[in-house]
């Protein structure tokens, strides 16, 4: 019988870590899982589970994921090909990037399982998981801007969807040593908008009729942070998402998932073909739209215009 313990960084545990957990419970196997505070929601199946850690570490040396079968969120070479990464051509790097070694790997059920009549709006409705993080150490530079959520809000609203926005605060659950300096250094999204003044993103819901911040529609419910968003998430019709540790997590539910992508591994060629994880959560439908933070800083702004014409391609209206 197997004893996980993890702390890793968000992504790399419901990637690597938790489609481990459920594969030794479908073998009986799991014994019990030690995760931090607020995660028991995600390993419903197993009967111990225990939520000891306070704070998430981006170490994979210390944070129990050197313990599991896939040790690396970008791929597993070794175990796939049988050859470490950097012998490998530029043709199979491709084939490669996003690809785990899946023997030992079952994502679990989350939307069958959370499908609910209580989480639900008056119409259907498009989740969007924005971030305002330190990355690696640098200022924010994979988020959706002040603007772009405005013309979000506008395209979807108008094609008859209601919008759920979610923005973590990072005082919701144990955060990791970037969104702790975020934290600590008062990053805030925000911008000046010509009639109204500074407002930040939360205030911007604010001004939408059919827009919703998370944070209110789990105050409405009374359930823990992730039980809500489980909940929430195995209800909606669709995804907008910033890739990372949110990209990952709506494409566990089996819908249209646009991710915009613009640092880390995720920027290798082939990464969100068929065999990537991403693919194998759910068989969601995973769009990538791709700017990279190296020509963002060189253009001096975001390019979200594939961003808006894949929304209204994707999410035409509602029938």
């Amino acid at each position: 019988m197997k004893e996980l313990n993890l702390n890793p960084e968000f992504s790399f545990e419901i990637v690597t870590g938790l489609p481990y957990a459920y594969w030794l419970h479908k073998q009986g196997e799991l014994k019990s899982v030690t995760t931090s505070k607020g995660m028991s929601p995600f390993y419903y199946f197993c009967d111990n589970v225990q939520e000891i850690h306070t704070v998430r570490s981006v170490n994979n040396q210390i944070n129990g994921i050197h313990t599991l079968p896939n040790d690396w969120i970008h791929h597993n070479s070794v175990a796939v090909t049988g050859k470490t990464y950097d012998l490998l051509s530029e043709n199979e790097k491709i084939e490669i990037n996003g690809v785990l070694d899946y023997t030992e790997w079952i994502a679990p059920p989350l939307k069958s399982y959370y499908a609910n009549d209580q989480f639900k709006l008056n119409r259907p409705f498009i989740v969007i998981c924005n971030r305002y993080n330190i990355e690696h150490g640098k200022p924010p530079r994979g988020y959706f801007s002040i603007e772009c959520l405005y013309n979000m809000f506008e395209i979807l609203t108008d094609a008859g969807y209601d919008v759920v926005y979610k923005c973590p605060r990072n005082t919701e659950f144990p955060i990791d040593e970037n969104e702790s300096m975020t934290l600590n250094q008062g990053y805030e999204l925000q911008a000046d908008v010509q009639g109204i003044g500074v407002i930040n993103d939360y205030e911007l819901v604010n001004r939408f009729n059919n827009v919703h911040l998370l944070d209110d529609i789990i105050k409405e419910h009374g359930l823990s942070y992730n039980e809500s968003q489980l909940k929430l998430f195995a209800n909606a019709a669709g995804f907008i998402s910033m890739a990372g540790g949110n990209g990952a997590f709506c494409s566990y539910f089996g819908v249209t998932n646009i991710t915009y992508v613009t640092t880390s591994g995720e920027l290798r060629p082939g990464y969100f073909d068929k065999n990537s994880w991403y693919k194998k959560l759910s068989n969601a439908n995973v769009i990538p739209i791709i700017d990279p933070e190296d020509q963002i800083t060189k253009r001096g702004y975001h390019d979200y215009d594939k961003l808006y014409n894949t929304i209204k391609e994707e999410f035409k209206g509602v029938n």
